[in-house]
C-alpha cells in the first residue's frame, strides 16, 4: 500500500485527542512527522489524553512525534512550536487547524468571556496558525492546510440558536475561501466536516454519554482527511464532507464507522440534509412561539397529566443532582408555560412563570415535550435537529435527561 504521508510532517492543532489525534495517528501509520500543538499536558480530570500520551501513541504506530504546549491564540507559543518543528523535522508540509472552542447558546446567554474564546480560538487560532506555517509550507512539495470547519451556509436556522459559535466556525471556513485563492497553485487549502455528529469527548460534554449510540468515530474523519491530504495542490478551495469524499473513494460500508450500527445518526450542524430534516418536522420550527393561556391547560390534557408524573417523582436526591429551574415556552395544541423547580426544597413543579429566574429556558412545540417525557425523545436529539430551542444553561439539558429515565416507567 502507497504510504502517501510517509516522512512528511504535519502540524495539527489540538491533537492531543478527538478528531485531531485521529488524524495524527492515521499519519503515522504511515511513518509521518507529527507536531502536536495542544494545551493539555496534565491529564484533565474529565477529557482523556495529553500531549505525550498522544505522542506514545504515535511513535508506537511508526511515527515521530513532536508534543508542543500550544494556546492557539498565543502568537508566541504558536511560533515556537513552528520553530521547534523546523528544527526538528526540516520544514512543514501540512497545518491541520483542528483545534476549536464550542458554546451553544443564544446572545443574551453567552458570556463575552465565551465569545473571546470562541473566537479567539476558532477564528483568530485558525489565522495565526495559518499565517506562521504558510512561509514554511510554501517551500514543501505538496503543501496542504486543511480546516475542521464547515461549509459557509447563510441559512438563518444555523445562526439563530448559537450566533457566536455560527461566526467563529465560520470564520475558520472563510479562511478557507480567502487562503486557498490566495495560495491557489502554491498550497492547496480545504474545509473538512463531517456529515454526521461524531463522537469525542466535546460530543459527550455536549450530549451525555448516551448521545454516543448516534453518532460516528472519529476514524471516519482522520479516513477523509488521510484522503485529502493525498491529492495534489490543485485540489484547492473544497468544503469536504466527510461520507462524500469516502464515497469517492470507494467506500460502501459506513456502518464500520457507526459507534452502534443500525442506530439513527444525528446529522451534525450547518449541512443543507439536516436543515431539511429540521424542515420536515413541521411548522414549529419556524413559526414564533404563540404563548396560550397556561390557566386554562393547567388543569387538563397531556401537559398537565406529565406535570402531574413530574410532580410524583420529584424528591431532594434528584433536586440535590439537577439544581436547576426550568421554564418550558410550549407551542402548538397544548401551548402555555410551565416550570419545574430542581433546584430549591425538596423541588416544585406546575404552570406558569416559575416562582424564582429560570436557569434554562426550553422552547418547543407541545406535541414534542410530550414525546421527550415519555422516553421517545431526547433533548439533545431534539436540540441538535431544531425542534428544541434552549436558552440558559445548556448541561442542565443533559442532567433533566436522568429525571426523564425515572419517569419513564410512570409514563
Amino acid at each position: 500500500k502507497l504510504q502517501k504521508l510517509a516522512g512528511k510532517t504535519l502540524f495539527i492543532t489540538g491533537a492531543s485527542r478527538g478528531i485531531g489525534k485521529a488524524i495524527a495517528l492515521k499519519a503515522a501509520k504511515d511513518g509521518a512527522n507529527v507536531v502536536i500543538a495542544a494545551k493539555t499536558a496534565q491529564a484533565h480530570p474529565k477529557l482523556p489524553g495529553t500531549i505525550y500520551t498522544a505522542a506514545e501513541e504515535i511513535e508506537a504506530l511508526g511515527g515521530r512525534a513532536l508534543p508542543c504546549i500550544v494556546d492557539v491564540r498565543d502568537e508566541k507559543q504558536i511560533g515556537e512550536a513552528v520553530e521547534q518543528a523546523v528544527q526538528k523535522f526540516g520544514g512543514i508540509d501540512i497545518l491541520v487547524n483542528n483545534a476549536s472552542a464550542i458554546n451553544l447558546t443564544g446572545t443574551l446567554e453567552t458570556p463575552m468571556k465565551k465569545v473571546d474564546l470562541m473566537l479567539g480560538v476558532n477564528l483568530r487560532g485558525t489565522y495565526l496558525t495559518s499565517k506562521l506555517c504558510i512561509p514554511h509550507l510554501l517551500k514543501s512539495k505538496n503543501p496542504h492546510i486543511l480546516n475542521l470547519s464547515p461549509p459557509l451556509n447563510l441559512n438563518p436556522i444555523w445562526f439563530k440558536n448559537h450566533t457566536a459559535y455560527t461566526m467563529a466556525k465560520y470564520g475558520m471556513s472563510m479562511c478557507v475561501l480567502g487562503m486557498a485563492e490566495e495560495f491557489r497553485g502554491s498550497i492547496a487549502v480545504n474545509a473538512l466536516w463531517p456529515k454526521t455528529a461524531i463522537q469525542t469527548a466535546a460530543m459527550e460534554m455536549l450530549g451525555g454519554a448516551e448521545v454516543g449510540k448516534q453518532c460516528r468515530n472519529v476514524d471516519i474523519m482522520s479516513d477523509a482527511a488521510y484522503a485529502i491530504l493525498g491529492k495534489p495542490r490543485s485540489y484547492t478551495g473544497n468544503f469536504v464532507i466527510d461520507e462524500e469524499i469516502l464515497k469517492t473513494e470507494g467506500i460502501k460500508d459506513f456502518d464500520i464507522y457507526a459507534v452502534a450500527p443500525g442506530n439513527a445518526l444525528l446529522p451534525d450542524f450547518f449541512l443543507d440534509e439536516a436543515e431539511a430534516l429540521v424542515q420536515n418536522m413541521g411548522d414549529q420550527v419556524v413559526i414564533p412561539v404563540v404563548k396560550g393561556d397556561s390557566r386554562s391547560a393547567a388543569t387538563s390534557g397531556p401537559i398537565a397529566e406529565t406535570f402531574n408524573i413530574i410532580k410524583g417523582v420529584l424528591n431532594p436526591d434528584i433536586v440535590k443532582s439537577t439544581g436547576g429551574v426550568y421554564k418550558f415556552d410550549l407551542s402548538g395544541e397544548h401551548a402555555g408555560v410551565w416550570f419545574i423547580d430542581m433546584k430549591n426544597g425538596g423541588g416544585s413543579a406546575g404552570s406558569g412563570e416559575p416562582p424564582v429566574k429560570a436557569d434554562v429556558v426550553m422552547t418547543m412545540d407541545s406535541a414534542d415535550f410530550t414525546k421527550m417525557f415519555a422516553g421517545k425523545l431526547k433533548p439533545t436529539m431534539a436540540f441538535m435537529s431544531g425542534k428544541l430551542m434552549i436558552k440558559g444553561d445548556m448541561s442542565l439539558a443533559i442532567k433533566m435527561e436522568k429525571m426523564m429515565s425515572m419517569m419513564k416507567s410512570k409514563l
